[in-house]
């Protein structure tokens, strides 16, 4: 029986493509035996279970830049992170390791790679963590979401596959009637699509509160997808507008609906998003988040917007400059198409299968 081990998580940009490839694992193989690895008190270690799966908690945590005197305990929780996950490869005996990043896929692939089991490392940004440069220099195989790569990868291990998404995210094709009728929006008006996440996008929800009279004057609908912290202050400053045909919600049950409905998206750049954005094919304006490592959602946008597949607004004049800039792009069909058309030629849906093969490929090699 081939035996697997996922680790990673912490955002659901890295348990999504994890539990994906487990998912297309068991598909090709029912019989595979999988066993996720994560942080403990992480999204992860609540997700994972929730979609069938056993998990085991490291007790390890991120570096923190902006309060140093926290990561005092950071060398003695990865010294322990190492010797549990020495403990639970030993015990388990995989075939073969994949790290989708996050706080627990360092120290598990550490040691697997210690310890003589083959690894598989699933980038998902245009820009590679520390970690994930440093353990890459041994995997058996990078699967990337970007071209250009090989400045953070030895060439001989990559392999451009792109990121797994949520399939049913993504099925829209001749939704867009049902999707508008469910919002309670019009079938002869422009729509704009704004969503930040589940957690929400402060950045996105200021911007959207100090345009929103232009929308309405403009005579354009809105989906604003606020996320759970921001959606009671939202309410409390905007109230529902539906006579003005803005649905603002606080979680998108039906992502499919939102995006069929939409003919501009807003969104964050975060890489999960990205490789859904590719599949969907409207055109969108990337607000990247400051707030994350190496900044890298602006490293993801830039690799659409190099390529006229997207439109960047820097989330520092999002604020001042965000509605305007989408009516003006909503008003210019040519140019919609033209950011539809480019988006279109990225997409790569299939990204859950051919990593699971990928997988297998190396635990079947792992035997001879």
């Amino acid at each position: 029986m081939t035996k697997v081990i996922i680790s990673g998580g912490g955002t659901g940009g890295h348990i999504f493509p994890a539990v994906a490839i487990a998912n297309a694992l068991k598909r090709i193989d029912p019989a595979i035996e999988i066993l996720f690895v994560g942080a403990n008190g992480r999204m992860e270690m609540e997700k994972v279970p929730a979609a069938g799966y056993t998990i085991i908690g490291l007790d390890i945590q991120g570096f923190q830049r902006k309060a140093l005197w926290k990561n005092i305990m950071l060398p003695i929780k990865m010294l322990k992170s190492l010797l549990k996950a020495r403990s639970i490869i030993k015990e388990f005996k995989p075939n073969v390791a994949v790290g989708v990043g996050g706080y627990a896929s360092g120290p598990l692939l550490y040691a697997a790679g210690q310890m003589g089991i083959p690894y598989l490392i699933q980038e998902q940004n245009s820009y590679a963590g520390i970690t994930n440069k440093k353990l890459g220099t041994k995997a058996k195989k990078v699967c990337v979401a970007f071209d250009g790569m090989d400045k953070f990868f030895p060439s001989t291990s990559l392999m451009l596959t792109g990121n797994p998404i949520r399939k049913q995210s993504v099925e829209i094709e001749g939704k867009r009637e049902e999707a508008l009728a469910s919002f309670g929006l019009s079938a002869g008006k422009k729509t704009i699509l704004v969503t930040g996440g589940s957690l929400g996008a402060g950045t996105l929800n200021k911007s959207m509160v100090a345009g929103l009279q232009k929308l309405i004057d403009q005579n354009i609908q809105l989906i604003w997808q606020t996320g759970k912290y921001y959606y009671s202050s939202i309410i409390n400053q905007v109230g529902e507008r539906p006579d003005k045909n803005i649905v603002v919600l606080e979680f998108l049950n039906r992502m499919d609906y939102a995006y069929a409905a939409a003919d501009l998206i807003i969104s964050r750049a975060g890489a999960g998003t990205i490789a859904e954005l590719y599949v969907v094919k409207k055109p969108v304006i990337l607000v990247p988040s400051p707030n994350v490592a190496e900044d890298h959602q602006t490293k993801n946008a830039m690799a659409l917007v190099n390529v006229n597949a997207a439109v960047l607004v820097k989330d520092v004049v999002a604020e001042e400059e965000l509605v305007e800039k989408a009516i003006e792009l909503i008003n210019d069909s040519a140019k919609c198409t033209e950011l539809s058309n480019n988006i279109s030629k990225l997409a790569l849906p299939d990204a859950d299968e051919v990593i699971a093969r990928e997988v297998l490929k190396i635990a079947f090699e792992g035997y001879r």
